[in-house]
């Protein structure tokens, strides 16, 4: 009877999840990461972009986003993104040698994630030609 309980709870609190109106920010990224993978210092930029949809049914602002360190610099959109719009975050890894393992926090008006914050990751390793 409890497990019942249980699940029947998890299902209430799902729904009312899904129900709830405004933005929603869905990336297209696995996990919020992108994986480098193993890149030749001088071959690669280090810029690639997280893309995302406003899956919501107003419009996506995107506030603010901020890395855990000035090796990446990421950059936002300044519009609003409409519902069913797509938008992109781009990161710029300066590309020192070294394993890649950063943070980006987005700060958004989105309903679907605790106080609208989004955790975005990069990995991967940088080597010597």
């Amino acid at each position: 009877m409890k497990k019942l309980l249980a699940v029947f709870t998890m299902l209430l609190v799902s729904a009312v999840t899904f129900a709830q109106s405004g933005p929603k920010i869905e990336f297209a990224a696995e996990n919020n990461t992108i994986d480098y993978g193993t890149v030749i210092k001088g071959n690669d930029d280090g810029l690639r972009s997280f893309e995302f949809t406003n899956t919501g049914d107003a419009p996506l602002i995107i506030s603010n986003v901020r890395s855990t360190c000035g090796c990446t610099v990421p950059s936002k959109p300044e519009a609003p993104i409409m519902p069913g719009k797509k938008g992109k975050i781009d990161v710029k890894y300066n590309m020192s040698v070294g394993r890649i393992s950063r943070t980006i926090t987005v700060e958004t008006n989105a309903v679907n994630h605790t106080d609208g914050k989004v955790a975005l990751r990069i990995k991967g390793e940088v080597v010597e030609k």
